[in-house]
């Protein structure tokens, strides 16, 4: 085996040490696809802000051969990681609206904790993967269906707005159910934390979140929901840490370059493409499971 795959090797049965099921992950044959990878997906965030991350886990499943248990693991932490990088470079921190954030995670911690002890009450890996490429196919077209109706939800937002008096209530209730809804989609199939979180924030509320304090918010509520999912997966063993490195090496400077380009698609069509994109990694799932 030559050096640079003998150093990134790796076998593991976490999974099956508690359960009587193993799971291997995948060596890493030639890192430099993952790192091309990882840019690939790096630059689509940085220019898109939404939806470009969706597509690494199906890339890992469908092109790397990684288990969809394992792809989601490790997807989990690169998309926790690469909203790290994100929030640093665009300089979100100071437009978030922490109130919003604190009830998403009402619903979305407990969501994403029910999916993983899910999974840890599962004797067989197969179950979990079939499972996960069904929920993964099924997340990456209603993903794709939402950016495509990314301006008739805002405007139905808008009009809920307008026409009901005591908005409020309603607004915990439903942000609560959103949150408990996304956080089960994250665990289960690492998509949904980015694109579902801002359409669920733009129908619910398109008067008090602007697009700058929308977008910084729903990284904020990512990020936790994420970490969280991605600690469960890891303690199940669902993580390739080499595959994971190999990811962030091209991810981070993917980021980096692609906020500071001038020249920039207009929204609508980069959504466009994006979902385009997803609804042909749906299919392929689809077909796969």
């Amino acid at each position: 085996m030559p050096a640079t795959q003998g150093l990134i090797a790796i076998s593991s049965k976490a999974f099956g040490a508690d359960h009587g099921v193993p799971v291997t992950l995948q060596t890493v044959s030639d890192p430099l696809l993952y790192v091309a990878a990882g840019l690939l997906v790096g630059l689509l965030v940085g220019l898109t802000g939404v939806g470009g991350g969706s597509l690494m886990t199906p890339l890992l499943v469908l092109i790397f051969g990684q288990s969809p248990s394992v792809a989601v693991g490790t997807d989990l932490w690169f998309a926790a990681i690469t909203k790290v990088a994100a929030t640093a470079s665009f300089g979100y921190s100071r437009r978030v609206d922490w109130r919003v954030v604190g009830r998403l995670a009402l619903g979305s911690i407990p969501g994403a904790a029910i999916a993983i002890i899910g999974f840890a009450a599962t004797y067989s890996a197969s179950v979990v993967d079939h499972v996960i490429l069904r929920a993964l196919a099924v997340m990456l077209a209603i993903t794709a269906a939402a950016m495509f109706l990314h301006r008739p939800l805002r405007l139905l937002g808008l009009r809920l707005a307008a026409s009901h008096t005591h908005l409020e209530r309603r607004q915990l209730l439903l942000t609560v159910v959103a949150g408990l809804l996304i956080g089960l989609a994250v665990a289960l199939t690492s998509v949904g934390a980015g694109a579902l979180g801002t359409v669920a924030l733009i129908w619910l509320y398109p008067l008090r979140l602007p697009p700058d304090r929308l977008i910084a918010t729903d990284i904020a509520h990512a990020l936790p929901v994420t970490v969280i999912a991605g600690v469960g997966h890891a303690v199940l063993g669902h993580l390739n840490l080499p595959v994971l490195a190999c990811l962030l090496i091209g991810s981070i400077p993917g980021i980096l370059i692609a906020s500071r380009v001038v020249i920039r698609l207009p929204a609508a069509i980069t959504r466009a493409l994006i979902a385009v994109m997803l609804l042909v990694a749906a299919g392929r799932v689809l077909s796969a499971s």
